[in-house]
């Protein structure tokens, strides 16, 4: 899509996340990840389809990034118990640390559920040569920390290390099925741009998702005006994930926010793209469904 073309992604807000308990949730981010709690509008965009539905929410900041935790009464189905990495609802976010190892023990210590089995993985250089690993929160949800060496990742990461060894959201990466539609959807129609692809595999690749014969695609896009945080595609060629059948108040259907220029312009657009598909506007903000049905919001 043309740069100067009017209704485009310029920024990835933050990830909305459903939660069972707020404020166990709340203890754990804050606790565990080191995430610090900030005043927000209680608005509809927590809900999605139905604003009237009985919810608490937090917004929650680590650096510059932010993510919200939403509690909805009552609330929706559990997180799947025997999810995989390659399943299509499989939504992490990466989280930077300047100290994997006393990131990893704090981790330990408040019972974080890990993925990866044995520890953080370096991976190979072919495959960015960071040091990773995945782990789920109370309810479930993925999260991953991620530590950048010298030369390598943005260059905000590149930084001595703070007080707290947690300083930012680098990306949010979600499962898909079909890398070339995922990135039809997102290029063309929201105007993000394509930074990096590669394929991933490997024994620490294996380790790091938790799974076996373990290949997949990496893509990363960016928006506009912002390459970080930004999003990756994970199309895993083997093993076959599932498909997604979540709604709105489920705990593994998370929400993209993203920030664009035009809502009205970018509406016109998926209409004509996709004439099927169920859109919701207000006049501020759009929610749409991606091709493996990812819940997105696209708000001024």
């Amino acid at each position: 899509m043309p740069a100067e073309q009017a209704g485009c992604v310029i920024r990835l807000l933050r990830i909305e996340r459903n939660v069972r308990s707020l404020d166990r949730s709340l203890a754990f981010y804050q606790d565990a990840l080191g995430f610090k709690t900030v005043p927000h509008p209680h608005t509809a965009e927590a809900t999605v389809e139905d604003a009237n539905l009985p919810f608490r929410s937090a917004l929650l900041r680590l650096g510059d990034q932010h993510i919200g935790l939403t509690e909805f009464d009552p609330p929706g189905a559990p997180y799947p118990s025997d999810s995989k990495a390659a399943d299509l609802w499989f939504h992490h976010i990466a989280l930077v640390t300047t100290d994997m190892p006393a990131a990893h023990k704090r981790l330990e210590r408040h019972n974080a559920i890990a993925i990866t089995r044995d520890g953080p993985q370096h991976l190979p250089s072919q495959t960015g040569s960071v040091t990773a690993f995945k782990f789920r929160d109370p309810d479930l949800h993925p999260v991953e920390l991620i530590y950048f060496p010298v030369g390598t990742g943005d260059p905000q990461w590149q930084r001595d290390s703070p007080a707290e060894p947690l300083i930012g959201i680098d990306h949010t990466a979600i499962s898909v099925s079909d890398t070339a539609a995922s990135v039809k959807f997102y290029c063309d129609l929201l105007g993000f741009r394509l930074i990096s692809r590669q394929i991933n595999h490997g024994v620490e690749q294996e380790r790091l998702d938790g799974l076996e014969d373990d290949i997949v695609e990496v893509t990363a896009l960016a928006p506009a005006s912002e390459a970080t945080p930004h999003l990756e595609l994970l199309a895993y060629r083997t093993p076959c994930g599932r498909p997604a059948a979540m709604q709105p108040r489920d705990l593994a259907s998370d929400r993209i926010i993203l920030q664009v220029d035009d809502p009205g312009a970018i509406l016109k657009r998926l209409m004509a793209a996709l004439p099927n598909e169920t859109l919701h506007y207000n006049g501020f903000s759009v929610w749409v469904r991606d091709p493996d049905g990812y819940l997105l919001c696209l708000t001024q």
